[in-house]
């Protein structure tokens, strides 16, 4: 196996392998960007990813100039990442002399810094587009079709273990939810063993007195039940 092809394996298992514990999202991207710039011959690489509200955020650059680059892009709503996220679709740009109308400002910036192409591949998962990863070179057409697709697998590795991260820490919050609810409910059901044994009530009736003791004295019932069990909060009939 080719040098180059060694890397291309090892870099799809590394973008595939997010469930880790340690697993650290910029050191991730930071990843990506490195080993898009190592494996596809261009200049640099930049990313953007979404926030919750669709707010996109320079996240990680292969270099200093890039991140400028990108942030300059986020200041003046221009240029070819919020083109390719907002359309969920790759934007090439062979030449950013002839892009000078499309994108004043950027082409403008983006040839001082020494630029001459660019491609925005989309980080979309199916319709869920959660970023776009740019791609620079200093002379035009840098990439041909082959590099253009190998840029795409990439970025669709990246955002499927992205986004498979996501939800597994959603589903570790549901399940933390769940269970604080359970052990709410627990401490509540003992509180009205407590309050029915003292009071001389049913389980029913000792509910609604805690219920009502905790409305009129504007508290939440989880805290006047721990206060029953622990007898810091005194009910009488």
């Amino acid at each position: 196996m080719t040098d180059s092809a060694t890397a291309l394996r090892e870099t799809f298992v590394q973008l595939a392998d997010t469930l880790v514990d340690d697993f650290d999202l910029i050191e991730f991207l930071d990843l990506l960007a490195f080993r898009c710039v190592e494996l596809l011959g261009v200049c640099t690489a930049g990313l953007l990813l979404a926030d919750p509200r669709g707010t996109l955020t320079m996240v990680a650059a292969s270099d200093e100039q890039t991140r400028l680059l990108e942030l300059f892009q986020l200041q003046n709503s221009e240029g070819p990442c919020l083109d390719c996220y907002q359309d969920g679709e790759p934007v090439r740009c062979v030449d950013l002399v002839r892009a000078r109308g499309r994108w004043p400002k950027f082409a403008r910036e983006a040839e001082n810094a020494g630029f001459r192409s660019v491609y925005a591949l989309p980080m979309r998962l199916r319709e869920d587009v959660i970023g776009a990863l740019n791609l620079f070179g200093t002379r035009p057409a840098l990439l041909d079709d082959e590099g253009l697709r190998l840029g795409q697998a990439l970025a669709d590795i990246a955002t499927i273990g992205i986004v498979h991260h996501r939800l597994l820490q959603r589903q570790e919050i549901i399940t933390a939810q769940l269970q604080t609810a359970l052990n709410s409910r627990v401490i509540i059901e003992q509180a009205k063993g407590v309050l029915a044994e003292r009071l001389r009530v049913s389980i029913s009736d000792a509910f609604g007195v805690l219920r009502a003791y905790a409305r009129s004295n504007n508290r939440k019932i989880l805290a006047v039940a721990t206060g029953i069990i622990d007898r810091t909060v005194e009910i009488r009939r």
